[in-house]
């Protein structure tokens, strides 16, 4: 019973060290100002002994901005996607 309940505990600390993990993400950016053509650029980044949930909700997160005030500005959109 003891060996049972010792390889239990050994089974979930392996399997809590492998969440655990570097990930990669590929991110990328496109600028569009008012006036002229778009600019598009992409970058990869390795994010360091994360969870899955940690670099999404950290590093590798898609979002949109524009500058709306005083005038119309660049709106900037990025699309990071987990590999």
């Amino acid at each position: 019973m003891k060996k049972i309940t010792i390889l239990a505990v050994a089974l979930v600390a392996i399997s809590f060290a492998s969440c655990k993990k570097d990930r990669t993400c590929s991110c990328t950016t496109t600028s569009t100002p008012p006036t002229g053509a778009a600019f598009t650029s992409t970058e990869e980044v390795t994010i360091k002994k994360v969870t899955k949930g940690q670099a999404k909700d950290g590093e590798c997160r898609s979002y949109t901005t524009q500058q709306t005030a005083p005038t119309s500005g660049t709106k900037t959109e990025v699309k990071c996607e987990l590999k």
